[in-house]
C-alpha cells in the first residue's frame, strides 16, 4: 500500500510556518531564520556597518520574534513584520553607540539592486559617463550614501535594497505611507546635494 506523501514545510509560507510555531512546532522557527539569513543579515551588515554587530542584532531580531510569536496576527505578511522588528532592534545598537555608523555599500552598486540605485540617482542629477569605472562609482556613491543620517539611509535600504513598496516601508518603519514617499524623497534629494558637493565635475555646463 502506497504511503500517504509527507508535507515538506520548505513548501510552507511564512505566515502559515508562524501559525505552526504558535501550535508548538518549534522546529519551524529554524526554517524561517534559514530562509531569512541572507536577505536579512545583508540588510543590518549595510545599516550598521559591522559584521559582528548585525550577528548580535540579527540573533536578538529571532529572539524576539520567539518572545512575540503569539501575538503575530496570521493575516499579516511576516516579512514586514520581521524587519520592523530588526529595524528597532538596529536602532537601539546604533543608539548605543558613541560614534555614528555608517552604511558599506560596497559591491552592491554594480549587481541587480545596485544598478537600480543608481539608476534612481540619474534621474536626480547627472552621473558621470564612462571615465569613471564602476569601482571609483561604488567608492563615490556609498562615501555620499554614508554622510545621510541613519532614517534616510534606512529607508533608501529598504526600498532600493530589499526592494520593499512603499505600503511594505510603511508598515515596517509604522509611518504614514505619505511620510514613506515624502521620506524616501528627502533621502534621494539629500544624496543628490551631496553628490553634487563633492563630484563638482559631473554636473552639468
Amino acid at each position: 500500500m502506497q504511503q500517504p506523501q509527507s508535507y515538506n514545510l520548505a513548501d510552507y509560507s511564512d505566515e502559515r510556518l508562524i501559525e505552526r510555531y504558535q501550535q508548538g512546532d518549534g522546529d519551524v522557527l529554524i526554517l524561517l531564520i534559514q530562509r531569512y539569513r541572507q536577505e536579512l543579515f545583508h540588510f543590518l551588515v549595510r545599516f550598521l556597518s559591522n559584521r559582528a554587530a548585525a550577528e548580535d542584532v540579527f540573533q536578538e531580531t529571532f529572539l524576539q520574534v520567539h518572545h512575540s510569536a503569539e501575538s503575530f496576527d496570521i493575516s499579516r505578511r511576516f516579512k514586514p513584520w520581521l524587519f520592523t522588528i530588526a529595524a528597532n532592534k538596529a536602532r537601539d545598537h546604533l543608539r548605543r553607540k558613541t560614534r555614528r555608523p555608517t552604511v558599506p555599500l560596497d559591491a552592491q552598486v554594480g549587481d541587480e539592486a545596485g544598478s537600480s540605485f543608481v539608476d534612481l540617482m540619474q534621474a536626480e542629477l547627472p552621473m558621470p559617463g564612462d571615465r569613471m569605472d564602476r569601482a571609483e562609482l561604488a567608492q563615490r556613491v556609498r562615501d555620499a550614501v554614508e554622510t545621510l543620517p541613519a532614517h534616510l539611509r534606512e529607508i533608501l535600504l529598504l526600498s532600493y535594497f530589499q526592494g520593499f513598496s512603499y505600503n511594505e516601508i510603511a508598515e515596517t518603519l509604522q509611518i504614514p505611507l505619505g511620510t514613506v514617499k515624502s521620506r524616501l524623497h528627502s533621502a534621494v534629494a539629500a544624496f543628490a546635494k551631496k553628490w553634487k558637493s563633492v563630484n563638482p565635475e559631473d554636473r552639468p555646463s
